[in-house]
């Protein structure tokens, strides 16, 4: 059967589990329509690939099903035989900047060299901008403390890894993101505990020093070993090279379940409220983001890069921080709420970015724009 016929069957299936999940919901049972909503978030990923326009919200939609399995089964990500399944954040989340590591590399870095401008200015936007926005929101709505230190958290974090992907959807400079992402990763351990004793201190007490030795268990030593791997067995080990996108991906969808099966009653409580802000908090980073390398008079491609990278947060490493912090159900919620409106909103620009392209991309992008289709 051909692929487009088969994404045709699926998009059909999705559509008539999203009609069953309708009648449920106008006949006051949408507790019992977790199997139809499910199936249609589902259907709709797996069908979204046989469409080109639409391919790029396929890991977005399969985040979706699983918030929505989490909903309605919580009691599968909680525990599984007396063991508490929150534990594994930590290692999770170890194994994605693992794999961080191995796509990394000297070449990754010399666009530092190329524009060390554009690279200031990124990294500066990530550690200015988000931090304020984060605490500006906090600061305005009526959440719970513990939420309201999440929201700040989430906007401290340093970039995520997806945002080098959606450079090179959006025409933009890969390499600069690759590089902005590592330099903010690597700055996290000493500026994400400052930054949340500053702006987040008078919701709830930070301890600077377990923090940071939490983050560099989390980020240096995965990283630094992953560096280690892809400069003496880069290419040795074809199976790992290209199984570890595979295995970040479902890291994230595990690490997104759990944190929405714990938090479960705070989200069915507050949740339309913290998605709007979570929502609005990454626009405005795409927004200030842009503009603010505008005003350092960049390049559009560098312009593009720096707004991507800016309203694109490791929620992940956010995640693995309020384990270490035990407050995974409330100062973890806004994180699991950022991962499918992040991907939604930046697939959405990226696109948006990709059909108003540039005549001639800079060589950074076009050298990423390589890297990204060689590894993905």
């Amino acid at each position: 059967m051909k692929k487009s016929s088969t994404s045709r069957i699926l998009l059909a299936i999705a559509v008539t589990c999203l009609l069953g999940s309708l009648w449920l919901a106008s006949r006051g049972r949408l507790a019992d329509a977790g199997p139809f909503v499910i199936s249609t978030l589902l259907g709709l990923a797996l069908s979204f690939r046989g469409y080109p326009l639409l391919k790029g919200l396929t890991f977005t939609t399969t985040i979706l099903a699983v918030v929505a399995t989490a909903l309605y089964y919580p009691q599968y990500f909680r525990e599984y035989g007396g063991f508490e399944l929150a534990t594994l954040i930590t290692p999770l989340i170890q194994v994605i900047m693992f794999g961080m590591g191995c796509s990394m590399g000297v070449k990754d870095f010399i666009a530092l060299a190329r524009s060390p401008r554009a690279v200031i200015v990124g990294v500066i936007a990530q550690y200015t901008i988000m931090p304020l926005l984060g605490f500006t929101l906090a600061t305005l709505t009526d959440f719970p403390a513990e939420i309201s230190a999440g929201i700040i958290l989430l906007g401290c974090a340093p970039t995520s890894v997806t945002a080098s992907v959606m450079c090179y959807l959006a025409r933009a400079s890969v390499a600069l993101a690759i590089t902005i992402t590592s330099i903010t990763t690597l700055l996290a351990p000493l500026l994400i505990p400052l930054l949340m004793k500053l702006l987040a201190g008078g919701y709830i007490e930070i301890d600077v020093l377990e923090m940071m030795w939490g983050i560099v268990k989390m980020v240096f030593i995965p990283i630094g070993a992953g560096l280690i791997f892809n400069r003496f067995l880069h290419g040795r080990a074809k199976w790992l090279d290209e199984a570890m996108p595979l295995v970040s991906m479902v890291g994230v969808a595990m690490i997104v379940a759990i944190i929405i099966a714990a938090g479960r009653e705070s989200i069915l409580n507050i949740g339309l409220a913290l998605i709007v802000v979570v929502f609005l908090l990454i626009l405005l980073g795409f927004f200030f983001g842009y503009w603010m390398a505008r005003l350092f008079r960049l390049t559009e491609v560098e312009c593009r890069t720096i707004a991507i990278t800016t309203g694109t947060q490791n929620a992940g490493l956010v995640s693995g921080i309020a384990k270490v912090m035990g407050k995974i159900a409330t100062v973890g919620l806004p994180t699991a709420v950022c991962g499918p409106i992040m991907g939604f909103s930046s697939s959405i620009l990226a696109s948006y970015w990709n059909s108003h392209g540039l005549e001639q991309p800079s060589a950074g992008s076009q050298s990423g724009r390589d890297q990204v289709s060689q590894t993905s």
